[in-house]
């Protein structure tokens, strides 16, 4: 890959797509598997609606112009990564696969799902220690670099990134079994969560040289180091200012979850207090 340099990106590469063999069967297989698992039992429409846009958004941040790009830009690689972890994660998610795997299951199926090491990697301390971890070290550590300059490394950091994404918002929407928070502390447990893309995202902006020198050979043809420097504090803004904005928007449905959570625990109060004439 690397002395491959290709065109600056101009508005008429937006028909440009990398369609590949491998992510499209598995995109194929997960749509199926999940079709098939929800007409076998009584399943909210709602959630299949989710979990397939989940997987078209995966689908248009992996195989469109954005991953035609990914290699060449980094703002375009950040694009990307927040659509992967705070666009899809949270969609897949909202369409509750686990919950869904756990109600077609028979008994001993669901007795793994049950198990102490799939309790243990669902819990939510784990799921906010992989995203306390896994953003900085993606975007701020020779990793990244790593991910540059070896292709299989960038496809399993995308599966990471929906993995991380998933786990996340499993547990901020809590619609799967499990352990699960209270919806205020939910709202919390999204909000702390927050510092982390802001840190990352300014980390960036801050970088006096490109910290990433695999982008000497992959940026596009033409450009110059201070271009490059340039596309790299773009991409920090977007870390920060778009990653922000995707977590505010994630709390708008936790909020409205535990203002109905309230409610309807103010409404059985006031019928236990009514049946002790209180």
């Amino acid at each position: 890959m690397l002395g491959t340099l290709i065109p600056a990106f101009s508005w008429h590469h937006l028909n440009q797509w990398t369609i590949s063999l491998v992510p499209n069967v598995f995109l194929l297989v997960f749509a199926a598997g999940y079709l098939w698992a929800q007409r076998r039992i009584a399943w909210p429409r709602a959630r299949t609606v989710c979990f397939l846009l989940g997987l078209a958004v995966t689908f248009l941040a992996v195989e469109s112009v954005i991953g035609v790009f990914d290699h060449t830009y980094f703002s375009v690689h950040m694009v990307q990564h927040l659509l992967l972890i705070m666009v899809a994660g949270p969609l897949f998610a909202l369409g509750a696969p686990l919950e869904l795997l756990y109600q077609v299951l028979h008994e001993r199926g669901r007795a793994v799902l049950d198990g102490r090491v799939v309790t243990a990697l669902l819990h939510p301390l784990v799921a906010f220690g992989l995203y306390l971890v896994f953003i900085p070290i993606a975007h701020l550590t020779s990793f990244y670099n790593l991910m540059l300059l070896h292709e299989p490394l960038h496809d399993l950091e995308h599966v990471a990134f929906l993995v991380v994404g998933y786990l996340f918002f499993r547990v901020a929407f809590g619609r799967e079994h499990g352990v699960q928070l209270h919806p205020g502390l939910r709202l919390v447990f999204v909000m702390a969560a927050v510092p982390v893309d802001t840190f990352t995202g300014l980390a960036l902006v801050s970088e006096t040289k490109n910290p990433f020198p695999a982008y000497r050979h992959l940026a596009p043809s033409g450009a110059s180091r201070l271009s490059i420097l340039n596309d790299i504090h773009l991409g920090g803004v977007i870390m920060w200012i778009g990653g922000d904005v995707l977590m505010l928007l994630a709390c708008i449905p936790i909020t409205v979850i535990w203002v109905r959570y309230e409610t309807r625990r103010t409404r059985v109060l006031d019928q236990e207090l009514d049946a002790l004439g209180l």
